[in-house]
Formats: C-alpha cells, sequence, structure tokens
C-alpha cells in the first residue's frame, strides 16, 4: 500500500484516489470531527463523504496521491 494516508489530507488541495480498480479525482473542503473529508469530485462536482467511497473496504491497488497543478 502506497500513497499519503488520510492524515496528510489537507483543505484545498486536490488528490487522486484508486481503489479497487477505480479512480477518482477531489478536492477536499472540509474535515469533518469524525475524521471524515467532505470532498467534491472534480469531474462531477458532485459532493460526498470520503468514507463513502472506501465504505466497501481497500483493495490491493489502494492509493491516494497529490494532485499538482
Amino acid at each position: 500500500m502506497a500513497g499519503l494516508s488520510f492524515d496528510v489530507l489537507r483543505v484545498g488541495k486536490k488528490y487522486k484516489l484508486t481503489n479497487f480498480g477505480e479512480t477518482r479525482e477531489f478536492e477536499v473542503e472540509s474535515i469533518l470531527t469524525n475524521h471524515d473529508f467532505k470532498v467534491k469530485d472534480l469531474f462531477t462536482l458532485e459532493r460526498y463523504l470520503l468514507k463513502d467511497l472506501i465504505k466497501y473496504g481497500k483493495g490491493n491497488d489502494f492509493e491516494i496521491r497529490e494532485l499538482y497543478q
């Protein structure tokens, strides 16, 4: 398992999450008190919780990387 941990995610930064062969790019909008993050998808502009992306577990390819502009 490579990439960043949840502890280093910051508000306003953009990240790419890969899990079970799916890739999502998102921006962190806020950090919630329950150790979750409110994020905005960069392609669909949909807002959701980061835990919704990993609620079925972490695959062998699980990775979070920061996107640099």
